[in-house]
This record gives C-alpha cells, structure tokens and sequence, in this order.
C-alpha cells in the first residue's frame, strides 16, 4: 500500500442543486490482495479490497455492512441518469432522505439486507 497525501487539498465544487466544497485529500495505491478500513466516528466500517483483476467495492452487503450499520442503497441521478452504489449510516436516513431531495436523486433498490437482496435477485430471475 502506497499513501500519496496531496497537502493541501485540492478542492473542488460537486453537487447539482447546491454546490460544496469537496477535498481531495489524496491518492492510495493497493497492490492484488491488499485491503483498507475506513471508519466513521460511530464505530462502523468500510472496507475496500483490491485483487488481481479489480477491486472488492464494499465489503458484504448483508453481512459485515449490515453488522457494522451502514446500510448500501443503489440510486439513480434523474438529472444526469447515472447510478451510483452509497452506503447510508443506520440513524441517517433523514440526511440521506433530505440530500436524494436535494440532489434530484431516485432510490432504485436498498441493498442491505438477505431479504432485500433476495427479492431482487428473485425479480430479475423471473424477467
């Protein structure tokens, strides 16, 4: 694993009805076969694994994801129509609720439970 801190951050503006500030705080460079953990200040975890032929996104949806509270979401931009997989905190729909409102962003499917995943793959097995 090689850290390249960019000091200071680059910063640039994202969002689509308000726009912020967003830090680019630098470049980590996982060989095949190496993992990292983010935390959050509430204990759960985030884990992403590189392998020889790409990476491992997050850890198990409905498993230690779930373990660790945070709950994936796939959703869909209605402005741009691009689709993006986050991980929502367990006690911050609201936030989330209020930042899809704001962001013109549709939830396609919650990703974060065996029950959810099932019946979705059951869906598109039926099509």
């Amino acid at each position: 694993m090689k850290f390249e801190e960019k000091n200071p951050p680059r910063t640039f503006a994202v969002g689509n009805a308000v726009k912020f500030p967003m830090k680019d705080c630098g470049t980590l460079r996982l060989e095949p076969d190496e993992q990292v953990t983010f935390v959050t200040e509430s204990g759960g975890e985030y884990d992403v694994a590189r392998k020889d032929w790409g990476f491992y996104a997050t850890p198990s949806l409905n498993g230690r994801l779930e373990q660790f509270g945070l709950r994936g979401v796939l959703i869909r931009n209605r402005g741009t129509g691009r689709y993006f997989v986050l991980l929502v905190e367990r006690g911050r729909e609201v936030l989330f609720d209020a930042y899809c409102e704001q962001e013109n962003l549709a939830v396609i499917a919650w990703l974060d439970s065996s029950a959810a995943l099932d019946g979705l793959a059951a869906r598109l097995e039926a099509k």
